[in-house]
Protein backbone atom coordinates (compact mmCIF):
# COMPACT_ATOMS: atom_id res chain seq x y z
CA UNK A 1 0.00 0.00 0.00
CA UNK A 2 1.23 3.51 -1.12
CA UNK A 3 1.73 5.87 1.91
CA UNK A 4 2.74 8.92 -0.17
CA UNK A 5 1.73 11.69 -2.70
CA UNK A 6 4.39 14.08 -4.33
CA UNK A 7 2.07 16.91 -5.33
CA UNK A 8 4.01 19.57 -7.34
CA UNK A 9 2.01 23.11 -7.48
CA UNK A 10 3.38 26.56 -9.31
CA UNK A 11 4.30 28.43 -6.73
CA UNK A 12 1.86 31.83 -6.81
CA UNK A 13 4.74 34.21 -5.99
CA UNK A 14 7.83 32.53 -7.50
CA UNK A 15 6.28 30.34 -10.54
CA UNK A 16 8.45 27.76 -9.64
CA UNK A 17 7.44 24.33 -9.31
CA UNK A 18 7.26 23.28 -5.38
CA UNK A 19 6.35 19.43 -4.56
CA UNK A 20 5.64 18.11 -1.19
CA UNK A 21 5.24 14.35 0.06
CA UNK A 22 2.24 14.24 2.17
CA UNK A 23 -0.43 10.79 3.18
CA UNK A 24 -3.21 10.68 0.80
CA UNK A 25 -6.32 8.26 -0.10
CA UNK A 26 -7.98 7.58 -3.08
CA UNK A 27 -11.66 7.02 -4.16
CA UNK A 28 -13.51 7.15 -7.38
CA UNK A 29 -10.06 8.09 -9.21
CA UNK A 30 -9.81 10.97 -7.15
CA UNK A 31 -7.07 11.68 -4.73
CA UNK A 32 -7.67 13.33 -0.97
CA UNK A 33 -4.91 14.93 1.08
CA UNK A 34 -5.29 17.29 4.14
CA UNK A 35 -3.67 20.17 4.57
CA UNK A 36 -2.51 20.63 8.49
CA UNK A 37 -1.93 23.94 8.47
CA UNK A 38 -5.41 24.50 6.27
CA UNK A 39 -5.26 27.54 4.25
CA UNK A 40 -2.18 29.39 5.66
CA UNK A 41 0.23 25.56 3.87
CA UNK A 42 1.88 27.70 0.77
CA UNK A 43 0.97 24.68 -0.88
CA UNK A 44 -3.36 25.47 -0.64
CA UNK A 45 -1.78 28.98 -1.13
CA UNK A 46 -0.46 27.77 -4.36
CA UNK A 47 -3.39 25.58 -6.13
CA UNK A 48 -5.68 28.14 -4.90
CA UNK A 49 -4.41 30.84 -7.28
CA UNK A 50 -3.43 28.09 -9.75
CA UNK A 51 -5.53 24.72 -9.83
CA UNK A 52 -3.13 22.85 -12.49
CA UNK A 53 -0.90 20.68 -10.55
CA UNK A 54 0.82 17.21 -11.06
CA UNK A 55 0.98 14.57 -8.47
CA UNK A 56 2.56 11.11 -8.28
CA UNK A 57 1.96 8.19 -5.73
CA UNK A 58 4.55 5.59 -4.91
CA UNK A 59 8.35 6.52 -3.32
CA UNK A 60 10.36 9.77 -3.28
CA UNK A 61 12.80 8.00 -5.61
CA UNK A 62 10.58 6.88 -8.04
CA UNK A 63 11.07 7.32 -11.89
CA UNK A 64 7.61 7.77 -12.82
CA UNK A 65 6.60 10.99 -14.62
CA UNK A 66 4.36 13.19 -12.52
CA UNK A 67 0.43 13.17 -13.92
CA UNK A 68 -1.08 16.34 -14.55
CA UNK A 69 -4.23 17.38 -12.28
CA UNK A 70 -6.59 19.92 -11.32
CA UNK A 71 -6.79 20.56 -7.85
CA UNK A 72 -9.71 22.18 -5.07
CA UNK A 73 -10.45 22.89 -1.59
CA UNK A 74 -13.04 20.01 -0.83
CA UNK A 75 -16.20 22.18 0.82
CA UNK A 76 -19.15 19.40 0.53
CA UNK A 77 -19.64 17.98 4.38
CA UNK A 78 -20.47 14.68 2.96
CA UNK A 79 -17.38 14.47 1.15
CA UNK A 80 -15.13 16.03 4.07
CA UNK A 81 -16.43 13.00 6.13
CA UNK A 82 -15.85 10.33 3.72
CA UNK A 83 -12.12 11.53 3.62
CA UNK A 84 -11.91 11.98 7.06
CA UNK A 85 -13.30 7.66 7.38
CA UNK A 86 -10.23 6.95 4.56
CA UNK A 87 -7.67 8.83 6.33
CA UNK A 88 -8.24 7.95 9.79
CA UNK A 89 -8.73 3.81 8.57
CA UNK A 90 -5.41 4.55 6.72
CA UNK A 91 -2.83 7.03 9.18
CA UNK A 92 -5.68 7.57 12.01
CA UNK A 93 -5.37 11.11 11.51
CA UNK A 94 -7.53 13.01 9.57
CA UNK A 95 -7.71 16.81 10.95
CA UNK A 96 -7.03 19.36 8.21
CA UNK A 97 -8.61 20.90 5.08
CA UNK A 98 -9.32 18.17 2.39
CA UNK A 99 -7.97 19.21 -0.82
CA UNK A 100 -9.11 16.64 -4.25
CA UNK A 101 -6.79 16.02 -6.90
CA UNK A 102 -8.95 14.87 -10.00
CA UNK A 103 -6.41 13.59 -12.57
CA UNK A 104 -6.74 15.25 -15.89
CA UNK A 105 -9.41 12.86 -17.81
CA UNK A 106 -11.83 12.53 -14.76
Amino acid sequence: MDRFLYLTTTGRVSGEPRTIEIWFVESGGRYYVVAERRESAQWVKNLERNAAVLFRVGTRDETDAPAPARARVVREADRIAEVAVLMNAKYGWSDGLVVEIVPSGH
